[in-house]
């Protein structure tokens, strides 16, 4: 469950809470010792928020397609440097943990869909990367509406 009061938005140079639309990107980065979450919003990803030993944060952005707006989204689970168990765990950790992170990010930009509310009902696409083809691969979560929801209408979601 989202705590909202632990999570911290920012909006990087260029970005405003309506524009731009296409190629909105967001940087989802958190803190395991504090369960604070940190979500940039830009034009670009926010890499000097990611720390790259370990790999955990979330990426992801709006993407024209066919005429109509998908969210696209990453995470990384293994270039190599993890082992098959090691990367198992971190696919796991992230299928986990997806909820929270994608319900964090459009809470963190909820007032750009009061702009857009057609985006509300776009569809989700996570890829999950990895060099073991068990885990490499892209998977369906529903729209940004049943997250918005679930904070909203807690009680009709359920």
């Amino acid at each position: 469950m989202l705590n909202a009061a632990k999570l911290s938005t920012k909006y990087l140079p260029f970005t405003t809470e309506y524009l731009p639309v296409d190629g909105r990107k967001y940087t989802l980065t958190h803190s395991d010792v504090t369960g604070e979450l940190f979500l940039s919003i830009g034009n670009h990803y926010d890499l000097p928020s990611i720390n790259l030993k370990i790999r955990d944060e979330v990426l992801a952005k709006w993407a024209s397609q066919n005429r109509q707006f998908i969210f696209q989204g990453k995470v990384y689970v293994s270039g190599g440097e993890f082992d098959e168990r090691s990367s198992m765990q971190r696919f796991m950790i992230f299928q986990r943990e997806m909820k929270l992170a994608l319900t964090a990010i459009f809470y963190g930009d909820r007032r750009f869909f009061s702009f857009y509310p057609r985006l509300l009902d776009s569809s989700i696409f996570i890829y999950f990367e990895s060099i073991f083809p068990q885990y490499n691969q892209v998977l369906y979560y529903g729209t940004p509406r049943q997250y918005l929801d679930s904070i909203f209408f807690p009680d009709v979601t359920k």
